[in-house]
Parts: structure tokens; C-alpha cells; sequence
């Protein structure tokens, strides 16, 4: 995600010291949810037992130590063995773990305000080797089809509903020197030819997603169909100092603009073009959208201990 890499730049970012709202807090007055809105919401509601807290705090410590166990730092991709103790950890994660509950006044689709909803993030923490992060989306935010260039990442849909749109490439490293037909230049820039990996809308709960330095999706869109909550492992995290700047794409059908004569194939890096025209767009490099409105805020969740 840009979260990291726009933090750092300040492009599009506002930096505030907010508190955020959290399951440990006291609650809102609210009325409790009906067994029907819970259902159609498809999220769980906070329980209240006094030994869900530290069960909670548990939780991410324990995910916090499997990071520092799997991730190896800039330039490596973690073990199979790792990927799956991760993902199976992320899959059992709930939003109380991180201190979220459906009945924060975030997450209420009626208090969704007009205009260009403000992306919010929080840091539960960050090293060199990996980064864990929250995003939260109001209901039609966006984030823009964006990149994770040396990076595995895993995506966790804590709570809420997205769309999720991703890509990879149809050649991962290019040759810049020679001409393939996996590129082409048009009155409007470079273009470089991308296959379609997912196209589709996800509710909580569901299973975490995990993208690879070159496959998985590693360039994805994100659109919230209701509000949302995402917990985000990167490893390592975003950094424009060790050339790990995010890029933001526009994409383009791949029927709107077709190869020249010479570049004609059936056969692109082993993807058939005449089944798979469907799935073929061609992505152009942006400028990071005027309209990404981000701000950062404490994170206030159950807290973890690096000792």
C-alpha cells in the first residue's frame, strides 16, 4: 500500500495526533445491533468477557513475534513454510485483536460524510524487515491501483465490504534495452501490458490475500463497498530511500490500444492473447492522484512489546 510511502513524502497527507476509538476504550451509547443487521453485516460483535483483552493483546504479540521469525528484510520473500504460519495467524485475527468493533462510530454507514472520503491509517508497527498497518476506508473511498515493488504483502479484511482489483505483469522483468512485445508506447506514454489476477468483492470475514514481489496481484486497487477495515503486513515496508516508492496506474483495455504488426503474438510469456484478451489491460504510470485524501492517526489498539 501507498500508506507508508505517502507518510514519508507528505504528498496528499495530513498528519494529525488523533486518538482512535478503540474496544478497550468506553463504548459509545449505542443500541446493540439486531441478530439481522448482524448477519447482513457479516461482522463479529465485541464480546465482553474481562479475559477477551488480554486474549486480544495475545493475539497480536503473537503475530508481532511470527514477523520478526518469517520476515528477512530487503530483498527476500518469505519461506513457504512462513507464508502459510502467517496467513493462518491472519486468518484467525478479529477485529477486537486490534481493538475494532462494528459499533465504533467509524464504522456506521450513516455517518458517511459528502464528498471525497479521507483514508485513514495507523501504525501498530514498523522496522526495516516489516511494517503493521490499519486501513480504514469509508464507504466509496479509494485507493488507487498502486504497487508493492521487492514486497510480499499480506491483507487481512478485518471488517466491511471492498472491491478489489488487481494485476500482474505479463512479463515480471523486461528487458529495457530490447523491444517485446509485452510493452508499447502510445501518444500518451509508455505503456506495459498487465494480466488480470482479481476482479472481485470481498465481505468480512474472509481469507487473507497475500501478493509477491512479482505475483498474487502485485498491483491492486482497492474500493470500499461499505466501511472498512484492513490489517496490512509488509514486508519489508514501503521506502523511497531503499528504492521502494510506490507507483500509481491508470489502466487501459487491452482492445483500446492494440500492438503494432510486428509485435503480433499468440503467445505473450505463456498467456494466449486470443483467450485471454479479456483479461489483458494495459497499465500507464500517474502521478499520485490529487484526489487521494489520507491522514495518519495513533494507533490505540492493545499494545506490543519488541523486547
Amino acid at each position: 500500500m501507498k500508506v507508508a510511502a505517502a507518510a514519508a513524502t507528505g504528498a496528499g497527507v495530513v498528519e494529525v495526533k488523533l486518538e482512535l476509538e478503540v474496544a478497550s476504550a468506553p463504548p459509545e451509547p449505542a443500541a446493540a445491533p439486531t441478530e439481522r443487521e448482524a448477519k447482513r453485516r457479516r461482522v463479529h460483535v465485541v464480546p465482553g468477557p474481562p479475559g477477551r483483552r488480554v486474549q486480544a493483546a495475545a493475539a497480536v504479540q503473537r503475530l508481532f513475534q511470527a514477523c520478526r521469525h518469517v520476515f528477512r528484510g530487503p530483498g527476500t520473500v518469505p519461506k513457504p513454510a512462513g507464508v502459510q504460519l502467517l496467513r493462518d495467524m491472519l486468518d484467525r485475527m478479529r477485529p477486537e485483536d486490534v481493538g475494532l468493533s462494528p459499533a465504533l462510530r467509524y464504522f456506521r454507514t450513516r455517518d458517511a460524510t459528502q464528498g471525497i472520503p479521507t483514508i485513514t491509517h495507523t501504525t501498530i508497527y514498523k522496522c526495516p524487515n516489516f511494517s503493521m498497518v490499519i486501513l480504514f476506508l469509508p464507504r466509496n473511498a479509494v485507493i488507487p491501483l498502486h504497487n508493492h515493488p521487492g514486497m510480499t504483502v499480506f491483507s487481512k479484511l478485518l471488517l466491511g465490504s471492498m472491491h478489489i482489483k488487481s494485476y500482474d505483469w505479463v512479463d515480471p522483468e523486461p528487458d529495457p534495452s530490447a523491444s517485446t512485445c509485452s510493452s508499447s508506447s502510445s501518444s500518451d506514454g509508455q505503456l506495459r501490458l498487465a494480466k488480470l489476477v482479481i476482479d472481485d468483492v470481498f465481505t468480512a470475514p474472509c481469507d487473507t490475500s497475500v501478493l509477491y514481489p512479482t505475483t498474487g496481484g502485485n498491483m491492486h486497487r482497492f474500493t470500499a463497498i461499505a466501511p472498512c477495515a484492513i490489517l496490512d503486513v509488509l514486508g519489508p515496508p514501503y521506502s523511497i530511500e531503499e528504492d521502494r516508492d510506490c507507483t500509481y496506474y491508470t489502466d487501459i483495455p487491452y482492445t483500446r490500444h492494440l500492438m503494432a504488426a510486428d509485435d503480433t503474438s499468440d503467445d505473450l510469456n505463456g498467456v494466449d492473447v486470443e483467450q485471454s484478451q479479456g483479461r489483458l489491460a494495459w497499465l500507464k504510470e500517474i502521478d499520485m492522484p490529487t484526489e487521494l485524501k489520507m491522514c495518519s492517526v495513533r494507533y490505540g489498539g492493545p499494545p506490543i512489546s519488541d523486547k
